[in-house]
């Protein structure tokens, strides 16, 4: 249990986030299905990131740890082979869903499990499509659910729609179609976070993206590279949040990833009424990066529609928190997969806010919330998922007497040391 203090001052500095959890495990991959040595820096110590870095251990890809960074030494798609065991994936869907298509290809079977809360989640999503591209997926009781025994296969290229807009069903059905045969599309509902398009080029890959279509050629080697993971946006959406509703802040986030599939949070905190700057704006390693100042006010609530989903789909949480110290209501509407992330974020949102005094309708596809000056202090629950965990421990700063949280150490699955820092910005 932690207990986050109300802040009696604006908080001010300058700080910087781990590295972005989706391009971490994105880079760990094609980096294991090169041929050749790469190197990739600032990857986040979250133990998500660390489940793909072992997975691709159990496969028998050489990884060294050199300082801040990773050594990995890739022998293309035939240099994977048989695990001596079971691939456990902990609490990482990413993991389990891009493993999926990585293995849909190899000719050897292989499992993969996780935690509960992963247990929990829907993966016939990735079987489908990976099915029909010839990979024999058997999942517990046939329901769709982990653990997940995958029997690779001689894949054959498809033409496939999305029925819901995922970047890691997406991803999967690319890792599968760089080893089938021919050329494979994925079509989305809506255009997701392309952090995989960029990264398949950048190790060299044939990969033709028009609207929402993504057409990638088979039987495709990679070329090892060295990059750069920027820092991840949705951790440093917590501080953003932090610094936005507190009259007076003014704080600055280094180095953080701004690929605008995934910049919602900072659109909607802006028609909130958020002073959010963009400074230093480049690329690195072929991704959009700046540095974030956010200056504190008061918000106001707003609606935030289907529209946005794709683009904000982890920073619901937070947003959650923003509209909980805003002024007026704010209305979340089109986004039922939050039902399925690591809770149902919709449920848990809905009545750990209610604890801490907020007005909260809840609905099948989001809620409205009516913000308040204060929230009143309250012990919750975060249900073992680690943007809930942070979101809540964020509103602990506007709340009289307090948050207590039940289970903070869920946060180091992406945020290590979100905790230490958050005090030590509350304590300055």
């Amino acid at each position: 249990m932690r207990t986050i203090e109300a802040i009696k001052h604006p908080l001010k500095g300058e700080l910087t986030v781990p590295g972005d959890k989706s391009i971490g495990h994105r880079a760990v991959i094609f980096s294991a299905i090169a041929g050749g040595r790469s190197r990739v820096l600032n990857l986040s110590g979250g133990e998500d990131n660390l489940r793909t870095v072992q997975a691709f251990e159990d496969l028998g890809v050489a990884v060294r740890r050199e300082g801040k960074g990773l050594s990995i030494e890739g022998k293309g798609w035939d240099g994977l082979h048989a695990p001596g065991g079971v691939i456990d994936c902990g609490n990482s869907g990413t993991t389990m869903r891009l493993l999926s298509g990585v293995l849909a290809g190899r000719p050897f079977t292989a499992t993969l499990d996780g935690d509960q809360s992963l247990r929990r989640r829907p993966m016939q999503r990735v079987i489908d499509p990976l099915g029909r591209m010839g990979a024999r997926i058997s999942s517990r009781n046939g329901k769709g659910l982990a653990p997940l025994e995958i029997r690779g296969a001689t894949l054959r290229a498809i033409r496939y729609a999305t029925a819901v807009a995922s970047a890691q069903v997406k991803s999967a059905i690319i890792l599968a179609g760089l080893q089938a045969e021919g050329i494979t599309v994925v079509e989305e509902p809506q255009h997701t976070r392309d952090h995989t398009e960029i990264m398949a080029r950048a190790f060299g890959a044939d990969i033709t993206v028009k609207g929402n279509s993504i057409a990638v050629g088979g039987r495709q080697g990679l070329s090892a590279r060295d990059l750069r993971v920027p820092g991840d946006l949705s951790s440093a959406a917590f501080l953003v949040v932090a610094a936005a509703v507190i009259p007076g802040s003014d704080l600055i986030v280094r180095d953080v990833g701004y690929n605008p599939t995934r910049s919602g949070v900072l659109d909607v905190l802006r028609r909130m009424g958020a002073r959010i700057e963009i400074l230093n704006p480049r690329e690195e390693s072929g991704e959009p990066v700046a540095d974030l100042r956010v200056l504190g006010g008061r918000l106001k609530g707003v609606d935030i529609g289907p529209e946005m989903v794709a683009r904000t789909i982890d920073e619901y949480p937070i947003l959650a928190v923003a509209a909980a110290l805003a002024e007026g209501k704010t209305t979340i509407s089109g986004a039922r997969e939050l039902r399925y992330k690591e809770s149902d974020r919709i449920a848990t949102m809905t009545s750990e806010l209610r604890k801490l005094g907020v007005e909260v309708e809840e609905r099948e596809d989001g809620m409205t919330i009516a913000g308040r000056e204060r929230l009143k202090g309250a012990g919750v629950n975060t249900y073992g998922d680690h943007r809930v965990a942070m979101a809540l421990s964020v509103a602990g700063l506007g709340a009289d007497g307090g948050v207590t949280i039940d289970d903070s150490a869920c946060a180091d699955v992406s945020f290590p040391g979100f905790f230490e820092l958050l005090e030590r910005l509350r304590r300055s």
